[in-house]
């Protein structure tokens, strides 16, 4: 008898729409030999609904034999999601509560990459607004101008800015917390190229396999912005054109943030490779990998020949080991 795999899509988070091109994707991919595909949407209210229907999430989770979480965004990663299924005893890929957490909180995942020797850029951490003026007065002594401000627990880069002056990075900063962030980073800016390695687990042989390293080259006078990740002005090459040292080093980085982080199953991280060396800038757990048609791990998965329905196929072997 065929498996019930529920997908679990939407959610009320800023990624709402990109969640669902996901979902979608996953839908698809599913082989119907193998499994039956269930697809739970959840709304932007936080309503759950199967197979068209509002119902509990109790109700939609005890009929699933596993679950793909392709909730992007706030939703899917506070670690909510996966309390949840961890409660009901329904198995499922990736991270678990306390991984999703970690990764999604950028200022952890760069602290940790400290402690890791994973080279990363110098930043500040502004917890609450009350701090903001004080905490923007510190990077601007600190950093040279232009810096990156971004939300702590965003994904997609939804939020980030590339500001310089105290007025114009105070009011990125002031904009964030007003818009429903939790933390703001500040961040030294790093040139240089941009990349992204993925690690797969128990995958040909190795217990973390490292994916062929992408090359992300943004729009002129943009970085890879939320809106230059999915209007496809952004061109990616896999694998990127980095020295086989720069290489290495992004997939050693790739494997160590994967253990760090307390990721399960599958992730992805993020980097510059500038000619100061390669720096670290965040790690994406299982929910918060994209997996639409212009997403990222997808493409490194057809490099190393990798179709997209056995890739979901031992991710369901790896959520029910």
């Amino acid at each position: 008898m065929a498996l019930t795999v529920g997908v679990l899509r939407g959610g009320p988070s800023r990624e709402h729409e990109v969640s669902l091109k996901s979902g979608a994707a996953i839908l698809a991919g599913l082989p119907e030999d193998l499994f039956t595909a269930r697809d739970i949407y959840i709304d932007k209210a936080g309503q759950w609904h199967d197979r068209g229907r509002p119902v509990t999430p109790s109700r939609a989770l005890r009929q699933l034999d596993v679950a793909l979480i392709a909730l992007h965004g706030e939703y899917g990663e506070s670690g909510e999601v996966q309390q949840m299924l961890t409660l009901h005893g329904i198995p499922f890929a990736g991270a678990d509560a306390f991984g999703t957490q970690q990764a999604r909180h950028k200022a952890i995942g760069k602290a940790l990459a400290e402690k890791a020797g994973v080279r990363t850029p110098a930043f500040r951490y502004i917890e609450r607004i009350e701090n903001a003026e004080a905490g923007v007065h510190d990077a601007i002594r600190a950093f040279q101008q232009p810096v990156v401000v971004k939300p702590v627990g965003w994904g997609s880069s939804v939020g980030v800015s590339i500001v310089g002056g105290y007025a114009a990075v105070l009011a990125a900063v002031r904009s964030l917390f007003g818009s429903g962030a939790d933390g703001v980073l500040i961040e030294e800016r790093i040139r240089g190229r941009e990349a992204t390695a993925g690690v797969l687990e128990n995958f040909r042989g190795e217990a973390f396999y490292a994916l062929p390293v992408i090359e992300i080259v943004p729009p002129e006078n943009d970085f890879f912005s939320y809106e230059s990740k999915y209007n496809g002005a952004s061109r990616e090459i896999c694998p990127g054109n980095f020295s086989r040292e720069e290489t290495q080093e992004l997939q050693k980085a790739a494997l160590t943030m994967h253990q760090m982080l307390s990721q399960r199953h599958y992730s992805r991280s993020d980097f510059i490779v500038s000619p100061r060396g390669v720096y670290y800038l965040e790690t994406n757990s299982a929910a918060a990998v994209g997996l639409t048609p212009e997403s990222l791990l997808p493409k490194s998965l057809a490099a190393i020949g990798c179709k997209f329905p056995d890739f979901l196929a031992h991710l369901v072997t790896l959520a029910r080991a």
